[in-house]
């Protein structure tokens, strides 16, 4: 990273392979956390940097970040003395949480939280603090109302809409903005309007504000909501207008470069070690026809799973996602429907030997997916006691169950439902089966029984089915046929359509938006009010939803630009 630390440098020979391969065939041609977590942290890095050959940069970090910790929290406390938790305080726990380094003061921000300062800001009349106050609120997952707690006072009660004088308040409109899309159930309507509100002045403020800075942070908020977005990517350009402020914390930008240092040199070492392993699988060779994209599933995991403390866990998710796309393309470009159904036999019988009269291509990917299985089951055995194999077998079989009903369908001309395609969609998504692995490495040993841990996996809950509609609702709006894939199985547009022939494709887009903003209403709720999974598992779950619309969102020329510009800010040096 340069001396200016929020800038990129381009490096076009480290991210080339990801635009490629993240980009559709025509843009590739023309291109060519708690206590514990911090304490795994410090044992995780000094591990990495033993074996690491940019060992003494991992080192140098680790002993800052350690150093700038210290600094904050004694910010913190001398901030909290001064204002009892008041809109200071506050307007510090959000910079912390949107540089993504508010894990090393969990206590800290509990004890401001718990103060009774941030209940009073939500019943303020001044529009920034009471919605900030709200949103933080709602994150951390205490009841409060959008209308009856915060937004009745700005509402202008003769024309229904919020106040007129509301509108020059750009730091209040961005706040509003940012509230506006923590819709949990029962308040969309109230939301919407604040949402249409906010966005209208915004982007009519863009235009005469005189902080260029402000502008573009104004900017980036309307097309990058943060609660929609990842909050890695968000961070960078948040320190950015930070640094623009004549008032500045030091202690906590430069903390938050390191963090952005340690992090960037573990995802190029995990990169690297991923590279390795799938070249020595040769599944890339044995079936041309296969997805070879290596960089673009790594950016999964490194978003699902933020962090240093997860380095380990984040090259063990990609071999698994990899593996899916493998799977995914077998079943669309080569197997026949009689191979197809051995190859899922012997997936649910979990004996390699069962493998041993499958097609060459097939015996190689199972017995790679079956050695990675056991790989991440044996991890979290050794880390925390519990094997949990069985679920990821049931895992595997449900998937493989997933696929073969796809292509049952399409052997036989069969034309499901719009509903029925969604609810298999959902399973051949891969995202289920990801998670499954995801939550037996972080320690997620609820429920005990077989039969509870089959549930799970047959009635899988919100905080699992959502991110997975989301993501292939997204896929299904039309980015699919840029993945120069020759199989065709259908999308959720194409059989909407077939139901609703007088609809128009755009009327089907605009009803496949309408779903996914209920499956984030969905989702909000299960992370903010429900809390039934613990807080990492969450993260996971949110960030992964996050990640959807970054993966999928093809421009006019059909490039992903939010896509290489998270992966220039991640990887390139």
């Amino acid at each position: 990273m340069s001396a200016a630390p929020a800038s990129i440098i381009s490096s076009s020979s480290f991210v080339e392979p990801l635009l490629l391969a993240a980009a559709s065939p025509a843009a590739a041609a023309a291109a060519a956390n708690s206590h514990h977590q911090v304490r795994q942290r410090g044992h995780l890095v000094r591990t990495l940097a033993a074996s690491s050959s940019s060992n003494t940069l991992l080192r140098s970090d680790f002993d800052l970040q350690e150093g700038l910790t210290t600094d904050v929290k004694r910010m913190l406390r001398q901030r909290q003395k001064k204002s009892g938790g008041g809109r200071e305080m506050l307007v510090t726990i959000d910079n912390l949480k949107r540089l993504c380094i508010d894990h090393y003061f969990e206590e800290e921000i509990e004890g401001a939280m718990a103060t009774g300062a941030c209940t009073r800001l939500l019943h303020s009349d001044d529009l920034f603090d009471a919605t900030l106050a709200f949103r933080l609120l709602r994150e951390a997952g205490h009841d409060v109302s959008a209308k009856d707690d915060v937004l009745r006072r700005f509402i202008d009660g003769a024309s229904g809409d919020f106040k007129l004088s509301l509108s020059n308040d750009v730091r209040g409109l961005l706040s509003l903005h940012d509230m506006s899309h923590l819709d949990v159930g029962g308040e969309a309507a109230l939301l919407h309007r604040a949402k249409e509100f906010s966005s209208r002045h915004l982007a009519s403020a863009v235009r005469y504000l005189d902080d260029p800075s402000l502008a573009e942070y104004v900017r980036q908020s309307l097309d990058h909501p943060y609660h929609l977005s990842l909050t890695q990517y968000k961070a960078r350009h948040h320190l950015r207008y930070l640094q623009s402020l004549p008032s500045r914390d030091a202690a906590v930008e430069r903390l938050a470069v390191a963090e952005f240092q340690l992090n960037k040199s573990l995802h190029q070492g995990e990169m690297r070690e991923i590279k390795r392993w799938w070249m020595d699988l040769g599944l890339a060779e044995e079936i041309p026809v296969v997805r070879d994209q290596v960089m673009k599933w790594y950016m999964w995991s490194m978003a699902a799973l933020q962090g240093s403390s997860f380095s380990r866990y984040r090259v063990e998710i990609t071999k698994i996602i990899s593996l899916v796309y493998v799977v995914d393309d077998i079943f669309d470009l080569v197997g026949t429907l009689e191979e197809l159904s051995a190859f899922t036999e012997a997936v649910k019988m979990w004996d390699t030997v069962a493998a041993d009269s499958l097609p060459s291509c097939m015996r190689s990917c199972y017995k790679a997916l079956h050695t990675v299985t056991n790989e991440i089951a044996e991890i979290a055995q050794k880390e925390h006691g519990s094997n949990h194999v069985n679920r990821l077998r049931k895992a595997w079989a449900v998937l493989f169950d997933g696929f073969m009903v796809e292509a049952r369908w399409l052997a036989t001309d069969q034309v499901p439902t719009a509903e029925d395609y969604l609810r298999n969609g959902v399973i051949t998504s891969g995202v289920p089966l990801t998670f499954m692995h995801i939550f037996s490495m972080l320690g997620y040993d609820d429920p005990s029984t077989e039969e509870e841990e089959e549930a799970i996996i047959d009635h899988m809950p919100s905080i699992i089915s959502c991110p997975a509609k989301i993501l292939r609702l997204w896929d299904d709006m039309g980015s699919a046929e840029d993945e120069a894939q020759e199989g065709f199985d259908g999308s959720y547009r194409d059989f909407y359509l077939m139901e609703n022939p007088s609809r128009s494709p755009g009327e089907a887009e605009a009803h496949m938006r309408g779903l996914i903003a209920r499956e984030w209403e969905v989702l909000n709720r299960e992370c903010f009010c429900r809390r039934t999974f613990p807080s990492n598992l969450v993260q996971v779950c949110l960030n992964t939803a996050r990640m959807v619309s970054v993966m999928y969102s093809y421009n006019k020329e059909q490039r992903l630009p939010v896509l290489e510009d998270y992966a220039a800010m991640m990887l390139v040096l």
